[in-house]
């Protein structure tokens, strides 16, 4: 294990000078918000001895030099939304939190690019977007608290990634902290770039171990001229999910194709006290069209209607879309109020793959008498699913789950999957990913972390074990 410093009241003494005594928390009371995420696990949960929230860059790469120089952990918070415990200070170390760092810097209207603080909201990016004229295609689901700064290091996806990728394809351009406390930009809003390795992709995803992210360049796209939002019911959730590859491949242009199975539905009919379309059978697809003509999409939505019918679906409604993407997005908050602790599984698998990976999930629920529900990005194969532990005791929670994953896992990877689709790894998935990578690919990967972060300084513990 590398050997770090603790953090001392010297320590604490260096960081008020360098950002100010309001910018230091150390009151126990306040720093309980920063010891988690959402992944409400007492196995995951840390209070951290000290955050600090810097005004800037400057002051970024001040507290960076001073903890290499001193061989101090630094722990990258954004919002607190993920679910892996990628931000928290699993080692005596140095929280910075992005939050003061929350500035719409600039929207450039003849390129088509908004610059963001990493601690600018991601709603805030999209609206001020949308203000201009324009659409941030990124949409995470935590879209209303998570920041961009995040989104970028965890590599979010979303419920359009299937017409405009991950983050990882909004981000032109980067202002990043190195290990040592140096400023780099890296990229920018040229619309090529094939000048060396690309930096900009490797810190994309990276959650926080290889740099901290405190300003990003983001490409936007015109606006929409219509939409047209799609709820398709299914009696079970096989009919519901071999339907997606054939929507992909008609050619219609979906901008997203969500499913919810129907544990799901009245989980989130519960939570938000709305009774939803044939909830008490359901399982849903929904889909989003968008185009330049309202009779385009209209005819889109009738080939879809006609398909669906012929695959034995109940019924195929026009939505109204802030109340079906309201459930939808209520997903984790359901669950939470049904649990308080759960599982957020975020696998992904090849889209053909979808099917028997959720009768997979289904198989083994039964089969470990856990209560499991099932929703996400149909179109892109991420399956979210969400482990609950209810009123089972800790220990027993605790083996049923490992021996849950332990079969999904191996069977996921069997057909070409992966353990994480959006959420990252973090460090609740840190042994998996030694697992389940081939030993060849997890050595370049350390390779290149011991490479820009020689002391294993920034956000220890997450991606690789210790």
């Amino acid at each position: 294990m590398p050997f770090y410093n603790s953090v001392t009241d010297i320590v604490i003494s260096e960081l008020i000078k360098l950002c100010g005594k309001n910018a230091v928390i150390t009151e126990r009371e306040k720093l309980e918000n920063y010891s988690h995420d959402e992944l409400n696990d007492i196995n995951y949960v840390k209070i951290p001895k000290v955050v600090v929230m810097p005004a800037d860059v400057n002051e970024v790469s001040g507290v960076i030099k001073y903890a290499f120089s001193n061989s101090i952990p630094i722990i990258a918070r954004g919002a607190g939304t993920a679910f892996t415990a990628g931000s928290i200070a699993i080692t005596d170390g140095i929280v910075i939190s992005l939050e003061r760092m929350n500035k719409i810097i600039e929207i450039d209207n003849k390129n088509m690019f908004i610059t963001a603080e990493a601690g600018a909201r991601t709603s805030e990016v999209q609206k001020a977007a949308f203000e201009a004229g324009f659409l941030y295609a990124g949409d995470p689901c935590s879209c209303e608290s998570s920041f961009i700064g995040g989104n970028v290091a965890t590599n979010a996806g979303g419920n359009k990634a299937i017409k405009y990728g991950t983050t990882r394809r909004q981000v032109y351009g980067l202002e990043i902290v190195t290990a040592s406390g140096e400023i780099v930009n890296i990229g920018g809003k040229c619309m090529k770039d094939s000048t060396g390795y690309s930096l900009l992709n490797l810190i994309i995803g990276s959650e926080g171990t290889l740099a901290v992210i405190t300003k990003v360049c983001l490409k936007l796209m015109p606006l929409p001229k219509n939409s047209l939002d799609l709820l398709i019911v299914f009696k079970s959730l096989g009919e519901a999910v071999k339907i997606v590859p054939e929507i992909i491949a008609s050619g219609c242009a979906a901008t997203c194709i969500e499913f919810m199975d129907n544990k799901t539905i009245r989980c989130c009919e519960e939570f938000l006290k709305e009774k939803l379309p044939h909830g008490e059978i359901g399982y849903y697809i929904i889909v989003k069209l968008e185009g330049d003509s309202m009779d385009q999409l209209e005819a889109a939505a009738v080939f879809i209607d006609e398909l669906c019918a012929k695959n034995g679906a109940l019924e195929t409604l026009v939505a109204e879309p802030s109340r079906i993407w309201k459930a939808r997005k209520a997903f984790a908050e359901a669950d939470r109020a049904k649990s308080l602790v759960f599982s957020a599984e975020d696998l992904v698998v090849p889209v053909s793959e979808i099917c028997a990976a959720v009768s997979k999930i289904d198989e083994l629920s039964k089969k470990y008498g856990l209560t499991v529900h099932c929703a996400g990005h149909a179109a892109d194969g991420n399956i979210h699913a969400n482990i609950l532990k209810e009123n089972l005791g800790d220990d027993e929670y605790s083996e049923k789950l490992h021996k849950f994953q332990d079969e999904l896992y191996d069977f996921v990877y069997s057909i070409g999957g992966k353990l994480s689709g959006e959420h990252g790894i973090g460090y609740k998935r840190a042994k998996f990913m030694k697992k389940y990578t081939s030993p060849a690919e997890y050595e370049m990967m350390k390779a290149v972390k011991a490479a820009l972060d020689p002391k294993n300084i920034l956000n220890p513990g997450k991606i690789f074990e210790i």
